[in-house]
C-alpha cells in the first residue's frame, strides 16, 4: 500500500520511526520515502517535497514504479472542515477545493477511487485568511490535537490494511481529542 501524507507531523514519520526506518530523499519520488513493515504488510511511505498542489507528480511517480492501484493508495491531507482533534477515512469523491488532492487526482489519470486520511486542523473563520493559517503552524492545544488524532490514526491502520475499513473508521470517526 502507498501511504502519501501532508506537511507538519506526518502519520508516516511515526510509522517510519517505529520501524527503524528513516524517511530519505528520493529523487525519483519526488519526495522523502521509506518502506516498511507494519502489521504484516509492507508499505511504501511518502512524503511529497513538491508544493501542495504540485503533489501529485510525487504520488503519481510512486504508484508508477511500484504498481500500486489506486485502489491502493491512502492519501493523508489536511482538512480544513473538520476540526484539530479529529480525522476520518474516506474513499473515493472529489477534491474539495483541495488544490493537493485535484493535482494527485489528474495525475492518477483522473481516478478518485483511492483512499483519504483527512486529518483535521480547523478552519481560520474567513475565507481570506485560509492561505496564511494552511501554511501556518498550529498553536500549541492544536499541535497537541492533531498529533493525538495521527496517533489514533495509527492505531486504526492494521484494520484498514486488512481490509477491514469499516472497524477502521468506526474506532477512527469515534476519536476526538
Amino acid at each position: 500500500m502507498g501511504f502519501a501524507v501532508p506537511p507538519a507531523r506526518h502519520p508516516h514519520d511515526a510509522l517510519a520511526r517505529d520501524s527503524h526506518t528513516p524517511l530519505r530523499m528520493e529523487k525519483k519520488f519526488l519526495g522523502d520515502y521509506a518502506k516498511i513493515h507494519f502489521a504484516g504488510h509492507e508499505l511504501h511511505l511518502l512524503n511529497p517535497t513538491t508544493f501542495m498542489n504540485r503533489s501529485g507528480a510525487a504520488v503519481a511517480a510512486l504508484c508508477q514504479f511500484f504498481k500500486i492501484a489506486p485502489e491502493e493508495l491512502l492519501v493523508a491531507h489536511d482538512e480544513l472542515d473538520i476540526a484539530p482533534g479529529t480525522a476520518r477515512y474516506k474513499r473515493d469523491g472529489g477534491h474539495g477545493g483541495h488544490n493537493g488532492l485535484r493535482d494527485t487526482i489528474s495525475a492518477l489519470g483522473n481516478r478518485k477511487d483511492f483512499h483519504r486520511l483527512r486529518i483535521g486542523i480547523g478552519h481560520p473563520g474567513s475565507a481570506k485568511q485560509v492561505t496564511n493559517y494552511v501554511l501556518g503552524r498550529p498553536g500549541k492545544a492544536e499541535r497537541q490535537a492533531i498529533d493525538a488524532a495521527i496517533d489514533e490514526c495509527i492505531a486504526t491502520l492494521p484494520d484498514a490494511l486488512s481490509g477491514d475499513w469499516a472497524k477502521a473508521m468506526n474506532r477512527l470517526h469515534s476519536f476526538s481529542a
